[in-house]
Order: C-alpha cells, then structure tokens, then sequence
C-alpha cells in the first residue's frame, strides 16, 4: 500500500491504474480544485491539466516541490472559507489521519461542488505491522490508522451524496489472529520499514529487528506461512476505492 507520491513518480502498474483511473473521475466544467494532502505536489502537477488553479495542501511542507500555490496546514483545521474550491481531491491521505472524522467535515466544509476521494479499500492493516525499536509497540502498515469501505465513506460524508465509485486492483492478502500473534512476537520482521511515516506511538523512526534468536525466527516464519497458505484459498478483493461525492445544492 505504499503511496505513489514519492520523488519517483509512477512504479507500479496497480499505481498507474490507480492515477489513471483518479483523473477520469474528476468532475469537469470547474475551475479550482485543492489538492488535500498533497506531498510533494505529484497530482497537483496533474491537475492543472483539468483546472485553471490548482491550490496544494499539506500537513508538511515538501523540500523537493516547487509547485507554485502550497499551503501548509492541518486537515483538520482548514485555513479556508466555506465552500472555497469547486472540488476538493483527496487521495491516500484519510487511512492516515485519526481524527478522520473531522477531517472530512472540513472537506466537506470547503468543497463548493464536489469532492473526490481515493483510499485502500478494506485493508487489514494487520498485515505489515512494524515493531518500534525505541518503544516497543506496534504500528499499522504505511501509518495506516483507518480502513475503509464504501459505507464508510458514505457515513464520513452526510451531507453530501456519492455519485460515482470505482474499485481499483485486486489483493488476496490474508491473515489471522494466530498469525498475527506469533508476527507480533517475531517482532514484524517484515513490516513496511521503508515507509516514510514515523512510529505512530513515540514518533521514531522505524526500522526492522537487526538480530532476532532462533525462537523468534522461527516465530515469523510460521505466521509467513500460515498467512501464504491462507492467502491461496482467499477470494480476491479490491485493493483500492475511488468515490466522488456532489455537494447537494440548496
């Protein structure tokens, strides 16, 4: 689940679907669109393609991005007026925030016409935990907090109504709680330590186990296999979940 907004571009076929699949969603006819957590301005880049003004917004600002209109902020507390874009696109960013709630009423809050919404799509954020080397606690894939369904998003949005949806890729990643439990014990060697995002716990940096004792191996060896051999007899799922939501007019 790792995001394609990195200094990369495009690496995964599933990423370019997913990128290709995003724009054709994108309501057309309107002028300004926010770019909700934005990077390094990868889909800002983008969308200037289908808007005449293109604002990026993130929590952070970006080193290696020269896009022309950044605005540093938090998503939950939008330094913008009501209704002040025609569309609001907000990809990969809402499994990261836990007060996702609020975050989605000032979404709503700022959006004029519409607003575009991708994430992961039911992901067990079980799988590719990482173990903290400073404090020791656990942490979902990618900083994952939040996982979603299409009814999820409905409810994050009352006062709007969806008008499209689209699921993207197909995953039968599969775990359990036997599983899930001897992983932890192993210290989830194979967690996703490549992330960008710090322990969610203590704010460290997170890298994988440097020695583990014969125990311990053969402890994250057998949730490997118990999670392979389930995964093969697992029905295949949408890895991701694109929905455009239309404010409703008065």
């Amino acid at each position: 689940m790792q995001s394609l907004l990195g200094f990369d571009g495009y690496q995964t076929a599933l990423e370019r679907a997913r990128t290709k699949d995003l724009l054709r969603l994108l309501p057309r006819g309107y002028t300004s669109v926010l770019d909700a957590g934005a990077r390094d301005g990868y889909y800002s880049r983008l969308l200037v393609d289908y808007f005449r003004s293109v604002t990026a917004l993130d929590i952070n600002f970006p080193l290696k991005s020269r896009w022309r209109v950044w605005v540093q902020a938090d998503l939950t507390t939008l330094p913008f007026s009501d209704n002040c874009f025609d569309v609001i696109f907000c990809t990969e960013v809402l499994e990261h925030v836990s007060a996702v709630q609020k975050a989605c009423r000032e979404i709503a809050r700022v959006a004029k016409h519409a607003v575009v919404i991708g994430v992961p799509y039911r992901q067990d954020t079980r799988i590719g935990k990482t173990t903290c080397n400073h404090c020791w606690k656990t942490n979902p894939p990618w900083g994952h907090v939040n996982s979603f369904d299409e009814q999820d998003l409905r409810e994050l949005f009352p006062t709007m109504r969806a008008v499209e949806l689209s699921l993207v890729g197909s995953s039968q990643e599969r775990t359990n709680a036997l599983a899930v439990a001897l992983m932890d014990a192993a210290g989830n060697p194979w967690g996703t330590y490549d992330q960008l995002e710090q322990c969610v716990h203590c704010g460290s940096k997170l890298s994988p186990p440097v020695s583990r004792s014969f125990m311990l191996r053969l402890s994250g060896a057998s949730a490997f296999m118990l999670n392979k051999v389930q995964s093969r007899f697992a029905t295949p799922r949408a890895g991701w979940i694109h929905m455009v939501f239309q404010k409703n007019e008065s």
